[in-house]
């Protein structure tokens, strides 16, 4: 449990014009993240196109990582599909490969009862030797774990922590909640929850935004655990003005663009997930340049 928690990065997958993987900017981005302190790193995840990469894409992806890396923080693999099968196939290749955490999030599309979330993970658990958190996003998969499904499945050993991405404060506390003594992290998906994830009993967040600001997000973290709680709050409240933008489109569209925009070519995102409108640009820019002038990076 000790290895699931602060802030983890979802790192973007840079691309090139063709659509292909840019290796050369995944490893800038790498070390740019480590260099700002970050406690983890997440390989295709939503905010890494995980949805729109193939499975050789995504080992692509997480071999680069690995390596470049090498061993100084987590590393978090993406590596859940809408089948049992598929997911123990890429989870063994990603353990493979050199993950530390899987990170599973649920089954898509078709709808699942509690009792096939369950099977589903604990059978992907028994089958590979490696840490899991589980990811719950149904605004994104259709499908949310239940809280009680959760302390159920917070029981199978090399089940050690959930990402909560429902945006909803309360399911949130339910995890913590229904999880408290185990060794078992909750964290937050939702980057503005992040700091009350932490005073609820959570573990951290995976945070889109610290693509865009990594130090500013690891403040969140570090200053809270140092008993900063003024100063973690002010990390916080800091991101507001760019979460602004999200309304021009998807958020993680727009993170992308915001990395774009603030200097570093990792391209735009793969069509069609991959427009932003003019207003949208422009609003983008004025938050990079307010946060620029007040040293928020």
């Amino acid at each position: 449990m000790e290895l699931i928690k602060g802030i983890i990065a979802p790192i973007i997958t840079p691309m090139n014009e063709d659509e292909s993987i840019n290796e050369k900017e995944l490893r800038n981005q790498v070390n740019r993240l480590i260099n700002a302190g970050i406690h983890g790193i997440f390989t295709a995840g939503t905010n890494g196109e995980g949805y729109i990469l193939s499975e050789e894409e995504k080992e692509q992806v997480l071999s680069v990582v690995v390596e470049e890396a090498a061993k100084r923080v987590t590393i978090y693999a993406g590596t859940g599909c809408i089948s049992t099968k598929d997911t123990i196939r890429l989870s063994e290749n990603a353990k493979k490969i050199g993950a530390d955490v899987l990170s599973v999030i649920t089954p898509s599309f078709a709808l699942a009862s509690q009792e096939e979330l369950y099977q589903h993970y604990k059978t992907v658990a028994q089958a590979v030797d490696l840490p899991i958190v589980l990811y719950n996003i149904p605004a994104r998969t259709g499908n949310a774990l239940s809280p009680d499904t959760v302390a159920r499945l917070a029981e199978v050993d090399n089940i050690e922590g959930v990402k909560d991405s429902s945006g909803n404060f309360d399911n949130m506390l339910m995890y913590i909640e229904k999880t408290k003594g185990r060794n078992f992290s909750v964290l937050s998906g939702n980057d503005s929850l992040i700091l009350w994830n932490l005073i609820a009993g959570g573990t951290g967040g995976i945070a889109g935004c610290s693509n865009v600001f990594p130090h500013n997000m690891v403040g969140i973290y570090e200053n809270y655990i140092q008993g900063e709680f003024d100063k973690a709050k002010e990390c916080q409240d800091n991101i507001r003005g760019f979460r602004n933008c999200f309304k021009f489109g998807n958020p993680n569209t727009i993170v992308k663009t915001a990395v774009a925009l603030s200097g570093y070519p990792v391209g735009k995102c793969r069509s069609p997930f991959n427009q932003v409108s003019p207003e949208g640009i422009k609003a983008i820019r004025e938050v990079l340049l307010e946060y620029k002038q007040l040293g928020i990076n």
